[in-house]
């Protein structure tokens, strides 16, 4: 039978980690049979901060106790420090127990000093207690600035915020003034077990509007950049300005189509974040108001489960300037978005939906974890989260991958 715990105490250890460092201490607690209540390790450049809160039973000397583990920490080159905790206190921690919790990642090319000045203002104004901080991305050599190099931290942080519009304003303008992605996510099981990816394709998959460049061969570039930069906006009903744009292509020859698919150029990052979503069982889909002949050419190269989009008509080896079947607009990917999580057999809470522009934002709300991805400002706004600094495959770290774990 346990004895009553008459005395609590935490033991702060500091000093250069080397194996058996734990394993020593721990052998000196478990000599005295104490209660281990909590545990917390973290190695920074190699120095160990380690803490146990333990409790002392009335069989219990405490003196002989900390004489031993001062004396092991002796032998051990490190230095040791033991504060009572009264046990009111405890009982109060205990009581907050199920207190709301969420993750807050910090990802920049060079994380700044001012970056997590500007990031802890914010959770401190909120009456947010920060409980743990990770490092998601990999230790960086000094001067590196190669591809895929990146600095990413992730906060724990307990508690309700007090204003969540103002919360997620100030990430919004921090972001913006800093040049470092912020994202604010409630850190429950559905984050921790996303399924299924859905992305937007042009300027969300590939760094160029297809429409676009179909009419730079047409010879009508510049008024179907205007009409496609309005709809992108939200400025105009995306319906009527795909069949204004889609109009303006007639009679271009349908070879032109397979020149484009051959030299699409891929987001950074897009390659590697597929590669890890695949390994790892993930399911993908593009949800596009492009077209499929372009969005099937990238299934391929990237090897993803669905395409939905708008297929172009043809005939003779031309395009007529029509289109078969339902237009996707922003509504249907929507629709396309909770077919594929009611196929999959997935809550929507564990899908993720990537896009740029306001004909994503129906599938960016609905999802859950939505991301306005080097979006428009309207879009930006209106999105849960938003990625503006860095490659698409930030997402993994959104996730929680670390870079040991991404392809």
């Amino acid at each position: 039978m346990t004895s009553k715990i008459r005395e609590l105490i935490l033991m702060n250890v500091q000093g250069e980690d080397h194996p058996g460092v734990t394993a020593s201490l721990a052998e000196v607690l478990a000599q005295h049979n104490v209660d281990i209540l909590d545990m917390g390790q973290a190695t920074i450049h190699n120095d160990l901060g380690l803490g146990i809160l333990f409790g002392l039973s009335d069989e219990s000397v405490s003196s002989s106790i900390l004489k031993d583990l001062l004396f092991k920490a002796y032998e051990l080159g490190i230095t040791i420090k033991f504060t009572p905790i009264p046990l009111e206190r405890y009982s109060e921690w205990v009581s907050q127990q199920g207190k709301q919790r969420n993750i807050i990642t910090l990802m920049a090319r060079h994380l700044k000093g001012r970056h997590i000045a500007a990031v802890t203002k914010i959770i401190s104004e909120q009456g947010l207690n920060i409980d743990q901080i990770s490092r998601l991305s990999g230790r960086r050599p000094l001067g590196d600035d190669g591809e895929n190099v990146m600095s990413v931290v992730e906060f724990s942080v307990r508690g309700v915020p007090t204003d969540v519009p103002k919360l997620q304003k100030d990430i919004i303008e921090v972001s913006k003034t800093t040049g470092v992605d912020i994202a604010f996510q409630a850190d429950n099981s559905f984050r921790r077990n996303r399924r299924l990816v859905c992305f937007d394709m042009d300027s969300t998959l590939i760094q160029t509007e297809v429409i676009d460049e179909l009419a730079r061969r047409a010879g009508v570039f510049d008024e179907v950049s205007a009409i496609t930069e309005q709809a992108m906006r939200g400025e105009i009903d995306f319906k009527q300005s795909f069949e204004r744009r889609i109009a303006m292509l007639k009679g271009l020859d349908e070879s032109v189509m397979k020149e484009i698919a051959e030299n699409l150029p891929l987001t950074e990052g897009a390659e590697r974040l597929f590669r890890t979503l695949k390994k790892y069982g993930y399911k993908t889909a593009i949800l596009s108001g492009g077209f499929s002949y372009f969005g099937n050419h990238l299934k391929n190269k990237l090897g993803i489960d669905y395409v939905f989009a708008n297929e172009l008509e043809v005939k003779d080896g031309k395009l007529t300037g029509k289109h078969i079947g339902e237009i996707m607009d922003g509504a249907k990917k929507a629709e396309m978005l909770k077919l594929l999580a009611f196929k999959e057999e997935i809550h929507l809470e564990q899908v993720i939906a990537v896009g740029d522009g306001s004909n994503d934002l129906p599938m960016i709300q609905l999802a859950g974890l939505g991301i306005a991805f080097h979006a428009k400002p309207k879009v930006k706004a209106t999105a849960q989260h938003a990625i503006s600094e860095n490659g698409l495959d930030t997402i993994l770290y959104l996730i929680g991958f670390r870079d040991r774990e991404i392809m």
